[in-house]
This record gives C-alpha cells, structure tokens and sequence, in this order.
C-alpha cells in the first residue's frame, strides 16, 4: 500500500448546503435584473444601457471561468514531495509506518536512521516470534526499514502463542546479526535467530518445495536429502524396525508422526524410523507437515530408483553396465558374496565373514544412501558401491568380486559416487577400511581431492574434502577410464 492518493479522491465533495446557496443567488439575481431593467427601460438611454450590461456580464463570466479552471488545476496536480514513500512504484515505507509527510519527514531518507549503505549488501534468513495481534509484524517491518533492510520474502508459521515470521532480508554489509537481533527485540520479536544466506534461497518456497517433491519421486533415495534441504541445517537418523540379528530396535513412530520442539519423529513407508534433529532452532508445525507430506509422497510411490545406466568397455574388449541397485537386487549382492574371497568380504566389511550377508539389505535400502551396481552383459553382479548417509557425513564403500579386481571397475565406481555426493552437497567422503587395502588406498588418491589420514589399530579412515573448485578439470570420460585403469593395474 502506498501514501499516493488518487486526483478524484482529493476533489472538494459537493455539499446540498452550497447548492441551496447558489439557489439563492440565482433568484436574488433575477429580482435584481428585473428591477434594473424596468428602470432603465423608463429612460431616454436605456436600450443602450441594456446592451452594456449584457457584454459586463459576459465579461465577468469569461474572467470568471479562466479564474476557475487556472486554480482547479492547481489545487487537482499531483503531490510532488509527499510521495517521497514510492520509488520506482515501490513502496519504501510499510503500512505501519504511516505516511511521512504526516510526521514532517517528507523529504528524509527512510534509513537516515540506519548505517550507511555505501558498503554493499548481504542476504540474511531471520526468524523470530511476534505476538499474533494487529500490527505486531508492521512494528518490525518498520524498524528493519529503518535500518536499510529490504524484505525479499517472508513466510508465517502460526503458534498457539504467537506467530513464527520467517524472514529473507537483503541488509548493508554493515549491520551484523547482533543488530539484526537487537532491533528485532525493540520491536517485540523473541527467540530470534539469524543465519547468512545465498542465493539459492531466493527461490521462492513454493517452487523449491515442488522441486523437491519431483526429485523424491524419481529416486526413493532422494528423501533423506530432500528432508534436509527443506529443512535446513539439521541431522537425519534412519532407524531400521531391527537389528541385524532380527531383534526390534526401539519404538516405532506413529503413522501422523511426533513433533517434539527441536526433534521430529516420521513413520518410514519402508520400516523403521526417520528421526530429524535441530537442536539449534526449534520445528514449527508447517515444517512438521511439509515434512510428512513428503514422507507420504515417498510412501504412496513404492520402491523406485533412476533407470538410467552406462556402457563401459574394458581395455580387454569386456562390456559392463554401471546402474543403480536397490533391495530387489539382493538376491544377485549375496551371489556375488558367495563367489567373493573371504580376503575380499574381510576387507570390506571389516568383521566376521559370516555376518556379511546380514548388511546387504541396510546397505541396498534406499533410506540409508545410494547404491551402484556393476554388471555384466550376462547379467551377473560383480562389484557395488555404496554413498551412505550418516548422520551429517557420508561414507562411500567398495567391494569388486575376486576376479574382476584390478581392471579399474572400482575407480570407476568411487569417481561415481563422489559426484554423487557433490550434486548432494555433501562438504566430504571419507572411507574405512585397512592399511593392508591398497586398492581402496590408490582408488582414494586417483580422486586428486584433499586427502585426511586417520589410524587407529590398524583401521584406516580416508576423508576426501569436496570443496567446490579444488578439483582439476575433468578429462575426457573414456581416456580418464583408459588411465584410471593403467594405473590400476600397476
């Protein structure tokens, strides 16, 4: 809403009172006229007479009607200094503010009060609670405008005790977020928190909500990712229903789910439990439903990965296919367990060989990360790896059959799943294995990443940093495959 006012509505209204009065004049001026001309008529000049009072009176009426329209126009003109509220037919001010010509400040700059501008801008999330009457988000809107502060979006998350109004802001550079904080305060917000935004936030909610609903239903595995990044900076947990030795784990969360202030606890369509964790900040409802609703979407869609898959060659004119696996697939990982080394299932899963099959459906299931199989044109399944989310961090593991080793296959695998984790926008990988595992060792460096070495009693943590512009530029597919596998084979 702006402080412009319209040129019909600044007109004078007419009033029945002047109309009587100009009915008075009217009848005043005829009993006049009649008299003056009866007298003038008895006289030796009064045609004359009659014929110069006739060009008066249409004198007087020109003079009269170029009067009026001179001081109409004048008075009807647009308001010049008074809109100083609207620029570029945007209002500067906001509702509550009022008008500023109504204070005496026509002509003062809106953030007068605020720091200076002259040092660019920077983008702010802000949440904060008001209390839920009129005018409570006007007294905030105010101060912000006060301080230079231009609101590009914002989203209202109704409370029993008030109202979560969540902000984008676009602030100078100078003012920090213990200004942003300390005028919030003044104008009645609580529980304020502030964090730096970019510019993937300026995708308005809608939009980016639908986006995410789309990349969940192409891909079960995008859910965990989908959650977080709907949900901010937060950490997810998914609980299996049991064990790997068949006992229940826990209790299973509710079909509507349980929101717990900074805990959110979601029915998986697939088992278990999805447990979402901000202890900085606490969940809103809107947040609690938008997150079920996704939760529900996965659920109604059933299993589903990404159809998609790859031909390679092997330098020894072998062809393998390079695909997503999932649950279904698990009939064809525990063939292949029964035709790998008890070395290999060592290596890979770092405990009693007996065990391994046990892990196959956790590390297939969609809820815990992605899985890449590799097959070949018979359709025998002969290596897997695996992008698993864990909490905030992401491990990546390996397991290529005996006989299949040592052709670049598992290269070609970690290469995949690392920029996997990049489009998740994962900062960084890390792998467990042995010091005694070379290949896993080389496979680690061929990435050309920051490497992080960790030894504690012969187990051997490999960390990867995925931070964007430290990785050279990507070759060619087939001659990066050619060199990945020459350097495997030496």
């Amino acid at each position: 809403m702006t402080d412009v006012t319209s040129s019909k509505s600044t007109r004078r209204p007419h009033h029945w009172r002047h109309d009587l009065i100009e009915l008075a004049a009217l009848f005043t001026a005829v009993v006049v006229a009649d008299t003056i001309a009866k007298t003038i008529a008895k006289g030796p000049d009064g045609p004359y007479l009659l014929v110069f009072s006739a060009i008066a009176l249409v004198a007087t009426a020109a003079f009269h009607t170029w009067w009026a329209r001179r001081h109409g126009h004048a008075s009807h003109a647009p308001p010049g200094d008074d809109t100083s509220g609207v620029t570029g037919g945007r209002s500067t001010t906001t509702p509550a503010a009022g008008r500023r010509g109504d204070t005496g400040g026509a002509d003062e700059d809106p953030t007068a009060d605020g720091p200076a501008n002259s040092g660019g801008t920077s983008l702010w999330r802000m949440r904060t609670t008001v209390a839920d009457t009129p005018g409570s988000l006007a007294a905030l809107c105010t101060v912000l405008a006060r301080q230079g502060v231009d609101i590009l979006t914002l989203q209202t998350h109704p409370l029993a005790d008030g109202t979560v109004d969540e902000f984008l802001l676009r602030a100078p550079a100078g003012l920090s977020a213990q200004d942003l904080a300390r005028e919030t305060a003044a104008a009645g917000g609580r529980d304020t928190w502030t964090e730096r935004a970019d510019a993937h936030d300026l995708v308005d909610t809608p939009t980016r909500v639908l986006g995410l609903a789309t990349r969940t239903a192409l891909d079960a595995a995008e859910l965990p990712l989908a959650l977080r990044q709907l949900l901010g900076r937060c950490t997810l947990h998914s609980v299996p229903a049991v064990s790997l030795t068949g006992r229940p784990i826990g209790e299973q969360a509710p079909v509507e789910g349980v929101l717990e202030e900074t805990v959110m606890r979601l029915r998986d369509p697939h088992g278990g439990t999805i447990i979402v964790e901000r202890p900085y900040l606490p969940f809103t409802p809107t947040e609690f439903a938008r997150a079920r609703a996704l939760v529900e979407l996965d659920a109604r869609l059933g299993p589903r990965v990404p159809r998609g898959q790859d031909v390679l060659t092997l330098p020894e004119g072998n062809e393998i296919t390079v695909r997503r696996a999932d649950q279904r697939d698990l009939a064809a990982a525990r063939a292949m367990h029964d035709r790998c080394s008890a070395r290999t299932l060592g290596l890979r899963y770092h405990g009693p060989v007996g065990d391994a099959d046990r892990y196959l459906d956790h590390l297939l299931s969609p809820r815990f990360g992605r899985t890449l199989a590799v097959q070949t044109t018979s359709g025998r399944l002969v290596a897997l790896g695996h992008l698993l989310w864990d909490g905030d961090e992401t491990e990546v593991a390996l397991m290529v059959e005996d006989d299949w080793q040592r052709r670049g296959i598992g290269s070609e695998l970690l290469g995949r799943l690392v920029v996997m984790a990049e489009e998740a926008g994962c900062d960084s990988v890390y792998a467990v294995t042995q010091s005694s595992n070379t290949g896993m060792v080389a496979a680690m460096r061929a990435l050309n990443l920051p490497l992080d070495y960790q030894i504690e009693e012969g187990t051997l943590v490999i960390t990867a940093r995925l931070a964007s512009g430290s990785r050279p530029a990507a070759r060619p597919p087939q001659e990066q495959w050619h060199e990945e596998v020459r350097r495997a084979e030496r």
